[in-house]
């Protein structure tokens, strides 16, 4: 045998560990409790267990509960740039072990595919005669190791000496595998550091095969091959590709960080919205994104709550400064004639009506103050009743007729001033005019409307009033005009002339007049019955009070006949 190579005995194989020789029993009193239960089994002073620590849940330990605190305390950005970190990481992770596995893999059948070639074609025409060990080496790659096991002669080890140097020899004797136990298919084994060369970390691809002559085995063979190549390969490869994930982590957790903030900066246009409404300006709203994202959607909601809400406080606000006119009004309407009585009763307590004419004059003042104080009661508690919602009678009632009455009770309050009943539209015939609603309130509402002409309106102009039927929007209207021909009111006015109290003489001196509560009366009448009331310039000069209440179809009433137009 030439220099290059070695004959080696035979490896002895590595002893095999002792079993324990400490008993269960002794194993367990290393332990706290076993070391409490052993002293007391042999008549020792107890030990007392250590005290356990306390649980916060039923799976986690007292770790679940500072965790999940610390969860809810963290803020949703951290949350969901951690989640994306963690997510990036394991995935990358798995196909760092799914790369390397499986280029491990593909590195290991090449190997031993080539480990395979070698031994089918090189040894089959060798291996039978196993004589010429210098033809061998001279036939095999420098790394390869075969060791010979001849059944009846010595065993004979055949390697290059620099693979001995560098690797080591794997750990295989004669009595690694017998017959039955021998893998058909290569294997991995460790190696075997001989007097200290080589490196005994090294692992060893390792084919078993047996060599027959004429049926009769002659010898077992085992064939090697060093994987310091495929490990050194797969480690350099696992080394690039947890460089490459741990910096595509913290780009994805720069770039994630980035995005969730762009992406939760409506969720902050939000919170210091909602600070702002709280410190009381109502009037801030969000910043309106597209309706198809989630944050989007919110703003929107939220806009339309703070509408409502902005629209709630104003209504609140105005509901209370109204209330507060009200009672102002209210108290100056009743405190005018209760002064008059007061006045007219400390007079006659003095004693100074002294004759017929005065007592007779202070008891007509002191009525006419009750006869006042007695309407604007009246007239309280029916807006006071409309207020609440009361139900009112819904009955179909011919404004016709209504209207009629109302131009006879004018003519008669006036007689010298000329009343008549028109056509909504010139030249249309004039027939009925039916509605659904309640025939006293409807009749209270031409007699405030006629009293208010009557009053604010210099005797003998003339009064239409007009009625016909209208369409708008699909929706059939009864249309109801009364038209005076008096100085008429500014735009100012007109539209607060509906309020209650209000009045275009605002003067609170006077003792005659109106209480300014007719036409609120017929704004809340009409209200009730869905209708509405407007007013408008009169052609020529005066007010045009318009009132639209739903129609009702003929069939729903009898219809009434037909009423002459009355011209007074």
């Amino acid at each position: 045998m030439s220099s290059s190579s070695r004959h080696l005995p035979p490896v002895p194989p590595p002893p095999e560990p002792a079993p324990s020789e400490l008993a269960p029993s002794e194993l367990g009193a290393t332990t706290p409790q076993g070391a409490w239960e052993a002293s007391a089994g042999a008549g020792l002073p107890a030990v007392p267990p250590p005290p356990q620590p306390p649980t916060t849940g039923d799976a986690g330990g007292q770790h679940v509960g500072p965790i999940r605190s610390f969860w809810v305390r963290t803020p949703l950005r951290v949350r969901l740039v951690g989640i994306v970190t963690l997510v990036l990481l394991a995935g990358l992770g798995i196909s760092v072990v799914l790369t390397t596995t499986v280029l491990s893999r593909f590195l290991v059948d090449q190997l031993d595919t080539q480990l395979t070639t070698a031994a089918q074609q090189r040894f089959n025409q060798t291996l039978t005669q196993y004589t010429d060990s210098e033809q061998l080496l001279q036939l095999l790659p420098s790394d390869f190791y075969i060791a010979i096991y001849p059944v009846n002669d010595e065993p004979r080890v055949e390697v290059q000496a620099q693979t001995i140097e560098k690797y080591g020899i794997p750990k295989i004797t004669a009595y690694t595998f017998t017959d039955a136990n021998r893998p058909t298919r290569p294997f991995t084994t460790s190696s075997v550091d001989v007097h200290g060369a080589g490196d005994a970390g090294t692992q060893w691809r390792v084919l078993a095969g047996s060599v027959e002559v004429n049926r009769t085995k002659v010898a077992d063979v085992y064939v090697a091959l060093p994987l310091t190549t495929v490990e050194s390969t797969v480690g350099q490869i696992k080394q690039i590709l947890l460089l490459s994930a741990l910096a595509i982590t913290v780009v994805g957790a720069a770039v994630g960080l980035l995005a969730v903030r762009r992406s939760l900066r409506p969720l902050g246009d939000i919170e210091r919205t909602a600070a702002a409404i709280a410190e009381g300006d109502l009037s801030r709203r969000i910043p309106q994104g597209p309706l198809s994202t989630e944050v989007g959607s919110l703003a929107h909601s939220l806009n339309v709550m703070l509408s409502q809400i902005e629209q709630g406080f104003a209504a609140r606000e105005a509901s209370e400064a109204r209330m507060r006119r009200f009672v102002s009004d209210a108290s100056h309407e009743l405190r005018t004639p209760l002064a008059t009585v007061r006045g007219y009763g400390e007079l006659y307590r003095m004693g100074a009506l002294t004759t017929p004419e005065a007592m007779d004059d202070t008891m007509r003042r002191i009525e006419d103050s009750a006869k006042r104080m007695g309407t604007l009661v009246e007239d309280l508690l029916h807006l006071a009743r409309l207020d609440e919602g009361r139900a009112i009678q819904r009955v179909p009632v011919d404004l016709t007729v209504l209207a009629a009455d109302a131009v006879s009770d004018l003519h008669a309050l006036d007689p010298s001033r000329p009343v008549r009943l028109a056509p909504l539209t010139p030249g249309a015939p004039m027939g009925p005019c039916l509605v659904i609603g309640d025939d006293d309130r409807l009749r209270q509402v031409f007699a405030n409307l006629v009293g208010n002409v009557a009053m604010h309106t210099p005797t003998g102009s003339p009064v239409e009033v007009a009625l016909g039927e209208v369409t708008t929007d699909g929706r059939r209207c009864a249309v109801l005009e009364v038209r005076d021909h008096g100085p008429g009111i500014s735009d100012a006015d007109a539209e607060r002339i509906f309020e209650r109290f209000y009045r275009v003489d605002s003067s609170r001196n006077r003792t005659s007049g109106g209480s300014g509560l007719g036409l609120a009366i017929v704004a809340a009448i009409v209200g009730s019955l869905e209708g509405t009331v407007s007013t408008a310039s009169t052609p020529g000069g005066g007010l045009t009070v318009r009132i639209c209440l739903p129609a009702a179809t003929p069939g729903s009433a009898s219809v009434a006949e037909e009423l002459p137009l009355p011209v007074v």
